[in-house]
């Protein structure tokens, strides 16, 4: 069978490397054809545009880069016409794919959804037009079945595919890991700012702002694989701040503690049951807009998943040394260590468990598969 494959950004691009794998192991005639990167690429198939080419965050830079994303569109409709594929995958980006689904359905092509667009955080009116054009949605958290319930949309919980994603890695030892990027023995404070340029220079400077006060541990940066060290190496001044890119679960497995951008990192970082401060903050007025359309609690999605405040949220203005500092040496404490500890094993139940690249692989090709 012929799978159309649509990711947009590095998280997408891991899930949508599993979901390939997985894809491939139910369906040995698979044919791939995506847009994602190089995870995705590294599995096999055709590569039609990477995430790193069409990357924009906020709404002032969507607004910037709109003729870019029409041409982007424009080009996928065209791509998707001469692809002729059994299916349409499409993994978060919403801004984008929704777009598309709406022209798939109305030409005929087959649409599935995995990763929800973030409709139970804001704009819930969209689930109007994913009830339309989406045929199958699978989520990856829980509390998204029942929000879509409540709009007369059924849809299938898999689990996330976090979890598989770390339980499958090559692991490294700890040793040879600090050996191999000269880390020493003192205790590693992870710093994981975000993969885009816009995020990763509002939060690196901030979180890099308290490396004086800790003398008896190191900074290490999670260096994104779409940016290059040059372009961090303009924040780094400090002796105790290190650098090293695209092995995130590695740095993780063997950190103390970890700042960390709101988004997939935080679930990441949970998953590794390393205490973390959640930081978020972005352009003013991108901050205003968002405020006033979205209407959770929380933002990070530990806390969401848990429905109470597992990890300290320090948010825009709050984002700042004084409070960071403040919520570092919280971490760092044993008895909050402890708790958190356990917090994120309550957390790893309420994801699902193992299998969900496979168990939504297995539901895609069903859903297209030919009746004998």
């Amino acid at each position: 069978m012929k799978y159309y494959i649509i990711a947009g950004e590095a998280s997408g691009d891991l899930h949508g490397s599993n979901l390939m794998k997985a894809l491939k192991a139910e369906d040995a005639n698979a044919e791939i054809r995506f847009w994602g990167g190089d995870l995705m690429q590294a599995v096999g198939g055709t590569l039609v545009k990477h995430y790193k080419e069409r990357a924009f965050m906020g709404f002032i830079e969507v607004i910037m880069n709109l003729n870019k994303i029409f041409k982007d569109i424009s080009f996928c409709k065209n791509d998707i016409s001469s692809f002729k594929p059994d299916v349409i995958v499409f993994i978060d980006n919403s801004g984008f794919n929704l777009r598309i689904a709406k022209w798939a359905k109305e030409a005929g092509f087959k649409t599935s959804y995995y990763i929800s667009p973030q409709v139970w955080a804001s704009r819930a009116s969209r689930v109007k037009a994913i009830k339309r054009d989406i045929d199958n949605m699978y989520v990856i958290l829980p509390f998204v079945k029942p929000f879509y319930k409540k709009h007369d949309y059924d849809v299938t919980f898999v689990g996330h595919p976090l979890i598989d994603a770390i339980a499958n890695r090559k692991q490294v030892g700890v040793l040879k890991f600090r050996e191999d990027h000269q880390l020493g023995e003192k205790p590693i404070i992870a710093l994981l700012p975000g993969s885009r340029k816009q995020e990763i220079t509002k939060m690196l400077s901030v979180m890099l702002s308290v490396v004086d006060e800790y003398t008896t541990h190191q900074f290490v940066i999670a260096g994104a694989p779409s940016q290059d060290y040059s372009f961090y190496e303009t924040f780094i001044k400090a002796n105790n701040v290190k650098f090293i890119s695209n092995k995130t679960y590695d740095l993780l497995s063997v950190s103390t503690a970890a700042l960390v951008t709101s988004g997939t990192a935080t679930l990441e970082t949970a998953l590794f049951k390393i205490p973390q401060v959640v930081c978020y903050k972005g352009s003013t007025i991108s901050y205003q807009i968002a405020k006033r359309i979205i209407t959770l609690k929380f933002i990070s999605l530990v806390n969401l998943v848990m429905d109470r405040e597992v990890v300290t949220e320090l948010i825009q203005n709050d984002f700042n040394k004084k409070n960071l500092k403040k919520e570092l040496d919280k971490i760092l404490d044993p008895e909050t260590r402890t708790k958190l500890f356990l917090d994120y094993y309550e957390l790893e139940k309420k994801l699902g468990g193992v299998g969900a690249s496979k168990k939504t692989a297995s539901l895609i090709y069903k859903s297209i598969k030919p009746s004998l």
